[in-house]
Parts: C-alpha cells; sequence; structure tokens
C-alpha cells in the first residue's frame, strides 16, 4: 500500500476515534454542565440535568431559601430552591393555588414589593411572572416544577440577560441572582417592536412556523412574548434587549392554561 494512502488512513480513523470520543464523553457528562441550552427541558425528567439535580437534598434549606435569588445583601446558593419534594402534589394544584406559592416565594426571598402578573401552567411546570408595581417592569420569571414539586427562578433569559434581578445582575441593591458574575445590562436598546420584529423573523422560520404576540413583558435587558400556533398561545420567547438574539423557551411543554393579573 502506498505510503501517503497509509498515512490518510491514519488519520481518517484517528479522527473518526476522538470525535466517537468526543461525543461519548459529551453524552455521558458534559450535557449535564450545560446551563440553558438543553433541547428537551430543565429537569433531568424531562430533559438533560442541571447543576441544581445534583444538589444534596438533606441539608439545604428549602422552600424559603436562601435560595437562588438571595436576601438582601446576601449570597445565594443555587440548591435551595431545586431539590424534590418541596410542594406535595404539585401537578394537581390551580392557578390560583400556584399564585399563592409563588407569592410566597417573593416574600421568602425579601421581594415583598414584587407582584405576581401573569400565571401559566404548562404541561410540566407553573410559570409567573413578577413585575415592579411602581415602575411596570418585569422583575423576574419564575417556575414551578410539577414533578419534583420545586419552586425557583427560570433558567435561560431570566437567569443569563436579566440585569437587574439575575445572574449578571445587581443593579437592584440586593446583588442579583448568585450574587456579582460581570454584569448584563439594564436599559434595553430595543423597543418592544424591535424586539418582536426579531421574534417574529425567528417564528416565520420555524417549522411549523409560529406566530409572536406584539404584547411583550419587559425585562431588564430583555423582553419576553407568547408564542402562537394557529391563533391559540403555545409557548413564549425571549428577545435580547440589545443584540436581538432571540431565546425559546423549550423546557415547558404542552400549554395548559393561563391566570393574567391587572397588567
Amino acid at each position: 500500500m502506498n505510503r501517503w494512502v497509509r498515512i490518510l488512513l491514519a488519520v481518517g480513523i484517528t479522527v473518526v476515534l476522538v470525535g466517537a470520543l468526543a461525543v461519548l464523553v459529551w453524552f455521558t457528562l458534559g450535557r449535564t454542565l450545560v446551563w440553558g441550552a438543553r433541547p428537551f427541558g430543565m429537569h433531568h425528567a424531562w430533559g438533560w440535568g442541571t447543576p441544581w439535580n445534583r444538589c444534596e437534598r438533606d441539608g439545604w434549606g428549602g422552600l424559603w431559601g436562601p435560595g437562588m435569588m438571595g436576601r438582601p445583601g446576601d449570597q445565594a446558593d443555587a440548591c435551595a430552591f431545586y431539590h424534590g419534594d418541596v410542594v406535595e402534589d404539585a401537578a394537581e394544584l390551580s392557578l390560583e393555588e400556584a399564585r399563592d406559592l409563588f407569592e410566597g416565594y417573593l416574600l421568602g426571598i425579601g421581594y415583598d414589593d414584587l407582584e405576581i402578573a401573569e400565571v401559566m401552567e404548562f404541561e410540566h411546570n407553573f410559570y409567573a411572572v413578577a413585575l415592579e408595581p411602581d415602575t411596570g417592569m418585569g422583575a423576574m420569571e419564575i417556575l414551578l416544577d410539577k414533578e419534583r414539586g420545586a419552586i425557583g427562578p427560570e433558567p435561560g433569559p431570566n437567569m443569563m440577560w436579566n440585569g437587574r434581578y439575575g445572574m449578571h445582575g445587581g443593579d437592584s441593591g440586593r446583588g442579583g441572582m448568585m450574587g456579582h458574575m460581570g454584569q448584563a445590562q439594564v436599559t434595553n436598546e430595543l423597543s418592544e417592536m424591535q424586539a418582536w420584529a426579531y421574534a417574529e423573523r425567528w417564528g416565520e422560520r420555524r417549522r411549523p412556523p409560529l406566530a409572536v404576540e406584539e404584547h411583550s413583558y419587559e425585562f431588564y435587558g430583555y423582553y419576553t412574548f407568547h408564542t402562537l400556533q394557529d391563533g391559540e398561545i403555545e409557548g413564549m420567547v425571549s428577545v435580547h434587549g440589545s443584540s436581538g438574539r432571540v431565546w425559546y423557551h423549550n423546557w415547558h411543554g404542552e400549554f395548559v392554561a393561563m391566570l393574567e393579573g391587572d397588567h
């Protein structure tokens, strides 16, 4: 066999083996270390693992924290809101009962000045929007996991893009989620309609395509819109307030029902 053919064959085999090893490592270890980049959801039962899935159940503080949002002046820890069996029979809750739990959550982490503006029920969780009543701005997005009964901040834009209450926030004076980890923007450079245009173009390219409601909740650093399928609410999508980057909330499952406040 020609010497160069043997060299090329050896290189090809090496590349294939290295690629196979990389895939194996990713599917056994790497994917459990990824935050907010999972195609199927945020919890192990309906998606890939997350740091809070691996928290020890014993020794953490329970429903009322200190929690990921943290109390004023506290450094937050991630596990307090993400161990199981916090709320019993969470899947059987009504929207009103879920709203009461979300309100209790806000009180427990020291945000008694916020109010719940919207509660949505999905296949896998209840979702809520907390607003600042004096400004009308969205403060944070919260989830109550139906399977595990855990309640806490939603992953994705709420953690990564929220410049006041998120992981990279801190402008609220309360440290933000997990303390200061590099400041995210607080002011949205895009208007609501400009952000909607980014979301609408994203929805048009999907198969099947999704429409996007023109109304949004504006947060510190991003907007969140409802997505529509055949005129009915399907889920939601967020748009970064400066870059226009679109982040689809793919961890909810099928939409069930919604309870709106006065917003």
